[in-house]
């Protein structure tokens, strides 16, 4: 069928393609700044990956730790991420990204609805890598009062529900551990009965709970300011192409509400799709585990396929092929539905804990499972054979799975049958039966649990040396001594879920410059155009240094990305803070051009 065109001109200052973190974050600085800005999403609801996500951002330096008293100097963090990144450590964007990250965040407090709780116990990946810190790098998005956005709470993309329980958000830190001792302790266990029960009022008055967290309270912040800003937020509405003149991308043409429309951009077009997590094309040609380009799964949301990379390979843009990695690896299990559809299910948070071990077909150990998502698929990629498929199990007792849960399996109360009559979860009475019902080698199987229990009975694991990094301990349970990711395992009957390769997102994006402007294939700006986010080239080479690398740089190169398109030098920025005792402040708001409108102050100015 062909498109119907509308004649009517949309004009704006800048127009913003995607709804995530750093999508918004350059639409809310840039509205700040006193531009009329447009944000079309492609999906039904507003907030993409980064609403599903645990809404970390690390950000060294940043005002939350040094109100504590952890000060650092820029030294420590370009050491850590010069060891971690080598020949892809890009100083010019790490040294925009550590000047300016910090400044991201204060201006976000003190003129926006974005609020953030420190992460000052939380350390980086990688504790024996010079530079590494133990805390004092990371902040999250303070929860949030969904009641604050009005009717815009139901454009909100929900919770990823395989990891909510009756789509209830739960916080990192104190509420979670409240979560998995409440069968344990009267003080957790009051604390969930009060959690859930306002949960449930809230879906049978509002439909969906209204206590946010995590990246949930992340987006609903942003979506919060961008509404006080007089910012327009438009979901159903895909990008087609862009326009330019002259050399400058200048709009894009937008489907929406049935029909085709023009948007014209005075400053730019920022693109902030979410990256190719989804875009099988893409995938066999960057992943060398996808053959076809299906042998993938990720937790991203499926409306991320790729649109922004297209659009800024159509504006003459470059996709770096050349990363460590081309996507932020995570173990994924695949979840049958009730539909017949499969769930992605990404394993971050109970691999650490005590009484676990991963093993390949062969029955054999491969990793540190206390390590972080990226470096486990990094390590089975290692370990499997070219022609094979990258598969593993993750392999407890009946303690560790009634204690801590195994992927979508909850702990106890929680029952098991449903899971175990979909085959997801895999039971038997021996070990040697569990490998049989796994098609894992029983013999290195039991080999493999003798050798780990007869160590991890002492608390150690002299094989992978799970347990002696602080971020290895800090994901463990601190309630078990000695070690609190080591256990033995040996309480059956035992449990098995089998493991695929997936992703939180990708990290192969345009290739940019310190100012978040797309470059060309000879390494020059396109003017009027920009990329963040996953649609961005990531700023860590294709590493994952530490939790947060995705978040932060996507919100602080937003923030760079708005000054830049409003004509404010930040250099003159830095220097003005220089002169100040105090935190950096906000500069003063650019002249808006002739199509824009006042706005008004944000609610928590």
């Amino acid at each position: 069928m062909q498109a119907i065109h509308d004649t009517h001109t949309t004009e704006v200052d800048l127009l913003v393609v995607g709804s995530g973190a750093g999508g918004l974050s350059s639409a809310v600085v840039a509205a700040h700044l006193g531009l009329k800005v447009l944000v079309v999403e492609k999906a039904a609801t507003l907030g993409g990956t980064s609403a599903w996500s645990g809404g970390w951002l690390w950000i060294p330096r940043n005002p939350l730790a040094v109100e504590a008293g952890i000060v650092e100097t820029p030294d420590a963090p370009r050491t850590y991420l010069r060891n971690e990144l080598g020949d892809h450590y890009d100083a010019r964007r790490v040294d925009a990204f550590l000047e300016h990250g910090p400044r991201m965040i204060d201006f976000f407090r003190r003129n926006t609805a974005v609020q953030f709780v420190d992460g000052n116990l939380i350390p980086d990946f990688h504790g024996k890598q010079a530079g590494a810190a133990k805390g004092g790098r990371s902040v999250c998005a303070a929860p949030f009062d969904g009641r604050e956005l009005g009717d815009d709470i139901h454009r909100l993309r929900p919770p990823l529900d395989l990891i909510s329980p009756w789509g209830m958000g739960i916080a990192s830190g104190a509420d979670l551990r409240h979560f998995m001792n409440s069968m344990r302790s009267w003080p957790s266990f009051a604390h969930v009965a009060r959690r859930v029960l306002v949960h449930f009022k809230d879906l049978l008055l509002h439909r969906r709970g209204m206590h946010l967290t995590n990246g949930n309270a992340l987006i609903a912040r942003l979506i919060r300011s961008a509404v006080d800003l007089g910012v327009e937020l438009r979901t159903d509405s895909p990008v087609e192409n862009l326009i330019s003149a002259d050399g400058k991308v200048c709009g894009a043409r937008v489907r929406t509400a049935g029909r085709e429309i023009e948007i014209r951009a005075s400053r730019g077009v920022m693109l902030a799709t979410g990256g190719f997590p989804h875009d099988p094309a893409r995938a066999r040609s960057l992943f060398p585990h996808t053959p076809t380009g299906t042998e993938h799964w990720s937790a991203a949301p499926f409306s991320n396929t790729g649109d922004g990379l297209r659009l800024g390979e159509s504006a003459g843009g470059t996709v770096s092929s050349d990363l460590y990695a081309a996507a932020a690896w995570a173990p994924v299990s695949l979840v049958p539905r009730a539909d017949g559809s499969t769930g992605h299910f990404p394993h971050l948070i109970e691999r650490a804990k005590p009484g676990l071990i991963a093993v390949t077909r062969a029955g054999r150990r491969f990793v540190n499972e206390a390590g972080s998502y990226y470096d486990f698929i990094t390590a089975l990629f290692g370990v499997t054979r070219a022609g094979d498929k990258a598969e593993a199990w993750l392999v407890c007792d009946h303690r560790f799975i009634r204690r801590y849960g195994l992927g979508r399996v909850r702990p106890a109360p929680f029952p098991l049958r449903a899971h175990l009559r979909t085959g997801y979860l895999r039971r038997a009475d021996s070990i040697g039966a569990l490998a049989r019902t796994c098609g894992i080698d029983a013999a290195a199987l039991m080999a493999t649990i003798d050798i780990y229990n007869a160590d991890a009975r002492h608390g150690r694991d002299p094989a992978f040396g799970r347990g002696d990094t602080p971020y290895n301990r800090v994901q463990g349970d601190p309630d078990f001594e000695p070690n609190p990711c080591v256990a033995a395992i040996e309480q059956g009957p035992y449990y098995a879920v089998r493991v695929v390769p997936g992703s939180l997102g990708t990290f192969a994006g345009l290739r940019t410059d310190a100012n978040a402007r797309v470059l060309d294939d000879k390494g020059a700006a396109i003017p009027g155009l920009y990329a963040c986010g996953a649609d961005m080239s990531s700023m860590m080479g294709g590493r994952y240094p530490s939790g947060g690398i995705t978040l932060g740089p996507a919100m602080t190169f937003g923030y760079i990305s708005a000054h830049h398109a409003a004509g404010i030098d930040l250099t003159d920025v830095t220097a003005a803070d220089a002169n100040d005792s105090g935190m950096p402040h906000s500069p003063q708001r650019a002249q808006p051009t002739t199509n824009a409108v006042p706005r008004p102050q944000s609610r928590t100015a």
